[in-house]
Order: structure tokens, then sequence, then C-alpha cells
């Protein structure tokens, strides 16, 4: 057996290590030529990558690698484990999120946050001869531009990828089989012209929509974001409370925390308001891609534990669930041991983070963003792009998530790449910005290549985020992830390699644009 020091250079346990990472998914984590998945992100660490799109998707770290192959190792010799073990990343999540500091909190794992989207509206709407029955639920969410292109469809109960994390082939669109549901109505969060809307515009258009929704004699099930794609926040948690309050039991609400930005104070706050809480561990976590959790507080939980599952055979499996789930019966008994992997591969990352103390993690974010802000706002090749202060979207009064809590700093930063053209700067052309988000994944060489551009960056894909002169606004993210923290706040270095790799990838992006 490998011992610790020797896993990793193991080549038989890191190739079925590698190989397993990629199973239990939909054709995003398919490999293509160059060994990477949708997101560009191979299933072994790339330790010449410099990470800063965890917006996008995370590479698998090379402590997240060994903790999954560790697990492999149990696994093989002792496959009646399997069971321990998923019980054991159910209770670690529970611990490292804050979802144990509200007691009764279960967890519901799936492939991916679409996946989990898809998860939330079979379970929330009630089966035949059950209260609430006859009022169809249908979802309202955030502009998808802001969350993911396949949760409109997840929302409306239909097929969003032509592969199941379960392996079943569907058709992308169709409805799943015994559930019709409208489509999901949206609500930009920003301006025509990339500007965000203010908090309490889009507040009043989804408190409008969702009146819409329960007079027509339906049950709204409230998306709010909480981060977006580009660091926004809505509804604002404050207007998600009101819409609780006022229609009870005819709006649910489910946070869409994909991107797990959040205290521990914050999620557990959440919860308390009997909100359901999506997570992956696969963006700002530093887990690898597709590692979802559905955080169940636990009046939701009472209310749905006994809702049939048999809809999602194809997406989930048994040992997804809860055991006291009756539903759960209904789904096939294999195991998903990508998901398990991917998951214990996040989880060793997130033991780290939770060591940092919160204050500690504050005073590096703030540094942090400090330093990378001021450079996107000096350098004229770069637009920062407006974002509502989280502080000011997060503001709902909960004592429990005070002040101390890190997460009402950015830790996501949007900009427009911009070229000079006569007297003036204009925002790169979408297949200009495409060209860039690549390029930047490669080492640059030849005659007068400066050694910064032989480094490769990761940042977050590009986002549409608006229209000026008529040519789409699309925006590249910089972003800060757990393994920054951690290693900005153990190592003797603090935080200046962090603000140093940070220096680079503007340093690179500028040099590319330079050659556009």
């Amino acid at each position: 057996m490998a011992t610790a020091s020797t896993l990793i250079d193991d080549p038989e346990l890191a190739d079925a290590t590698a190989y397993w990472l990629t199973q239990g998914g939909d054709t995003r984590l398919q490999l293509d030529v160059q060994g990477t998945n949708l997101y560009g992100c191979p299933p072994r660490p790339d330790p010449g990558l410099i990470a800063l799109g965890s917006s996008t998707a995370s590479v698998v770290s090379a402590r997240g690698f060994e903790a999954a192959s560790r697990l492999m190792l149990r696994l093989g010799a002792d496959p009646g484990c399997w069971p321990g073990e998923v019980d054991r990343v159910r209770a670690e999540l529970l611990a490292l999120t804050g979802a144990d500091q509200v007691t009764g909190t279960q967890v519901v794992l799936a492939a991916s946050g679409t996946d989990l989207h898809l998860i939330a509206t079979q379970i929330l709407s009630p089966a035949d001869g059950e209260p609430g029955a006859a009022r169809p639920l249908q979802a309202l969410m955030a502009d998808p531009s802001e969350t993911g292109s396949g949760v409109p469809k997840a929302l409306a109960a239909r097929h969003f990828n032509t592969v199941t994390a379960q392996g079943a082939q569907v058709a992308p669109g169709l409805s799943l089989p015994g559930l019709e549901m409208a489509p999901a109505r949206t609500v930009a969060l920003r301006e025509p012209d990339g500007r965000p809307r203010p908090v309490e515009a889009i507040d009043a258009e989804f408190a409008a929509e969702a009146e819409r929704i329960v007079r027509a004699g339906g049950r709204c099930l409230l998306v709010m974001v909480d981060v977006s794609k580009t660091g926004l926040v809505a509804p604002s948690p404050a207007c998600a409370l009101r819409l609780r309050h006022r229609w009870g039991e005819q709006v649910e609400v489910l946070v869409d925390a994909c991107q797990f930005r959040l205290a521990p104070e914050s999620v557990a706050a959440f919860l308390r308001q009997d909100f359901l809480v999506a997570l992956t561990g696969s963006k700002f976590v530093g887990g690898p891609a597709f590692s979802g959790a559905l955080l169940l507080p636990p009046a939701a939980a009472a209310r749905v534990r006994r809702r049939p599952l048999h809809r999602l055979r194809s997406y989930s499996a048994r040992g997804d669930w809860p055991r006291s789930w009756p539903g759960a019966r209904e789904l096939p008994g294999s195991p998903n041991p990508g998901l398990l992997l991917r998951w214990e591969a996040a989880l060793a990352e997130l033991r780290r983070l939770r060591e940092v103390p919160a204050a500690a993690v504050q005073d590096f974010l703030r540094e942090w963003g400090a330093a990378a802000s001021a450079r996107l706002t000096d350098d004229p090749v770069f637009e920062p792009l407006p974002v509502t202060p989280l502080a000011q979207s997060r503001d709902w009064r909960v004592a429990s998530a005070g002040p101390a809590c890190w997460d009402r700093l950015p830790t996501i930063l949007p900009f427009l790449p911009r070229r000079r053209e006569g007297r003036t700067w204009r925002p790169l052309r979408p297949e200009e910005t495409a060209w860039l988000h690549r390029q930047m994944r490669e080492a640059q060489a030849g005659d007068g290549v400066p050694l910064l551009a032989q480094l490769r960056f990761q940042i977050g894909q590009p986002v549409v985020c608006g229209v000026r002169d008529g040519q789409a606004l699309t925006a590249l993210r910089l972003c800060v992830g757990a393994r920054d923290i951690s290693a900005a706040t153990s190592g003797a270095r603090g935080p200046a390699e962090a603000l140093t790799q940070a220096r680079l990838a503007l340093d690179k992006l500028a040099w590319l644009i330079g050659r556009i």
C-alpha cells in the first residue's frame, strides 16, 4: 500500500484517481484532446497553472488529489466501507459549512449545481393528493447569464444536458416524466449598459413577479443567488424574507450559493430562515468540478422527506440521500465514486480554510481586493465592471451573521478588457475576449516575449454583461479562492505571493491585449 509521501507518485493509483474524478457527471466533465473538461480543467493537479479563475471552476490541488487517492485506497481495500464514507462526507459538510449550527439540517449530494436546482424542483413539488398539489410550482430566478446556462431548464424540471449523472442518454429541453412545469421567470441584475441595477429595483421586480405567480394560483420557487458570476446578490435576503413571511409556504426560497463564497455564519443564518442552500466545492473552495450539496433546514426536510424521488432516477443515487428518506429506495443503489472523490478533494481544502481565523481572512481579502482593484482602476486597458457592495446587498440585519463575517468583502473582481482606438478606449469584442481568456492559460514563446508571458494563468471565463454601441460586453474575472487565503495566512511570505500573482496576471493580460 502506498504511503502518505508516495501517493501521487504511484502511477497506477494516480491514473485511477484521475479517471474516477471525471466520472458520475455529464458531458461537461468529458475530456477533450488537450485532456481538459469544458471548464479547461484537467483531472490532475497542474502545478504550473496560477489559479485565479475560481468563479468558473477549479483545477484539483495536490492536497485534494492526495485526499481523493487516500479514499481510493480505502475503498479498494474494503468496498463495504462505502456507506460509512458517504456518511462521513455528509457529516463533514454539515460541520465545515456551518450547517451544524442548525440542528436537524440534512444534506443531499449531487453532481453539480445545475443538478441541485433540478432536485429542488422535485422535492418541492407535492405529490398528487398532498396539500398544495393543485398549486403548480414555478421558479423565479436571476438572469441566467449571471448563474448558469442550464439552470433555467433545470428549474423547469427539464433535462439540461445530453447525459445525466447516472449515465442516461436524454434530450435537453424535454420534461422529466410525470412533471410539467412552466418556464422559470427571470429578473435582470444589470442595466443594458452593464451597470448593476439598484438593489431596490431588483427587489421590487422579484416581489412583483412572485406575487403574479402566487395570485395566478401557483407556488413560487424563489432562487436567490449569493453570489452570481460577477459577484452580485439578488434578490436581497431582506426581500426573500419579506416574501416568505408574506406568502408562507406558497414561496419556497432556494439560495444559489454554488460559488460558495459564504462564511459559516451566513450559511447558518439562511438555514435558520428555512431557506434551502445549494453549494458546490468546485469554485471558491477549490475542489475539482462537479461536487454539489443541497442543505435542507429541519422544517423543510420534515415537509419534503416523504416526497417520491422516482423522477430523479437518472440524476441521483440512493447513497446521495439521507438514509432515513423513504423515497431514496426508489433510486439506483449503485454508488457514484466520482462524486464522493470530488467532495473528498474539496473537503481537504475546506478543512484548511476553516483553520484560518475569520479576522485573518478579512485582513487578507481587504488587502488583496484593494491592490487588485487599484490596478484595474489605474490601467486604461481595464475597465472595472461595477458591482453592488456586498455589505449593502446582504444587509438583512441578521445578528448571527454579524460584521465579523469575511464574506462581506468581494472575492470576484469582474472587468472589461479594452484597447485604444484613436482617442478612445473600446471594450474588446466577445471573440477577442474569448481569445484572451484562452491565451492566458498558454505559455507564450518566441523572440521578444517577456518572462511574464511565459506564465500560465486561469482566470474566470467571459460573462455577457450588457451592450455598448451595439456590441455585446463580455467581462473577465479575477478571483481569489480558499487556497489563496489558506496559503497567505499560513506561510512565511504572508499575502505577498497572492498579490504578486494577481499583478502578474494583469500584466500578462495587458501584454496580450497589446498583441490583438
